[in-house]
């Protein structure tokens, strides 16, 4: 059997990690997911009558709004998470730094979703 690596390469273990397509895919699915999502935010805000607080809270407070601003909002951070890390891993040479980076932006991902997604379930459950 022919193969084209080297021994060396062979003694080193390297090659794939396995994971870069799975990376490449799921931010492919959440930018997929976010173009619908996107539109019907932009064409809901402005079919609003008005922008008051109060009819912007009414609309959050529907039901069918507060599910579709939760997924939306949870689409957007993991998204922003993945090209985040994607981003600090090509343009950061130290392994520290980079490592500290990317925990940095996922916990920051993390923290403002969970923020955005309680706001608008603490609205809805409130209206």
């Amino acid at each position: 059997m022919n193969t084209l690596r080297t021994p060396l390469k062979n003694v080193k273990g390297l090659g794939s990690a396995k994971e870069g397509t799975n990376h490449f895919w799921t931010q492919r699915l959440t930018a997929m997911a976010l173009v619908p999502l996107v539109i019907w935010l932009c064409f809901s805000i402005a079919a609003l009558p008005g922008t008051d607080h109060a009819t912007i809270q009414a609309w959050v407070g529907n039901s069918f709004n507060a599910v579709l601003l939760v997924l939306m909002l949870f689409a957007a951070f993991y998204h922003a998470k993945l090209g985040l890390q994607m981003i600090l891993e090509d343009y950061l040479s130290n392994h520290g730094t980079r490592t500290a980076a990317i925990i940095l932006s996922t916990f920051l991902c993390i923290l403002l979703g969970c923020m955005g997604i309680f706001s608008v379930l603490k609205i809805a459950f409130a209206a």
